[in-house]
């Protein structure tokens, strides 16, 4: 039963970055979907986010406020949603919320959310300033 103090979390209304199924290849030992494939599909989706807003290269330079809200299991699709949401003269941050759908049914949760920060970066590998909007 649901707390009805704590609001339950919507589901972004925009088409996700990244959407994915879920792989028995990606199972840790008990069986679940390991915490480190989501955490890269969210890499995945934050630098997608990320590298177009700096039109080149960006790296990741660190994640804020992972934590594991729901399992995933194998067979179900997962939709990564990402925002940008703060520029500085190199660096950018994008929020990643990543909801499960099992295959056989239409409801969603969210099972991780996480801030990524990048900096861009040039064929020097040193930062460099984002362009201009």
């Amino acid at each position: 039963m649901s707390d009805p103090a704590i609001p339950t979390p919507r589901q972004p209304s925009e088409a996700p970055t990244i959407r994915v199924v879920a792989m028995p290849a990606d199972t840790n030992p008990a069986g679940d979907i390991f915490g480190g494939w989501l955490m890269s599909q969210m890499d995945l989706a934050a630098a997608t986010i990320a590298t177009r807003r700096a039109r080149g290269r960006t790296a990741t330079v660190a994640v804020d406020g992972m934590s594991f809200l729901r399992p995933v299991t194998v067979g179900d699709e997962v939709s990564f949603y990402a925002t940008l949401v703060q520029t500085g003269r190199t660096s950018l941050k994008v929020q990643v919320e990543a909801w499960r759908r099992a295959r056989e049914d239409e409801d969603t949760e969210k099972v991780t959310e996480a801030t990524f920060t990048f900096v861009a970066i040039g064929e020097d590998r040193r930062s460099r300033e984002l362009p201009a909007l």
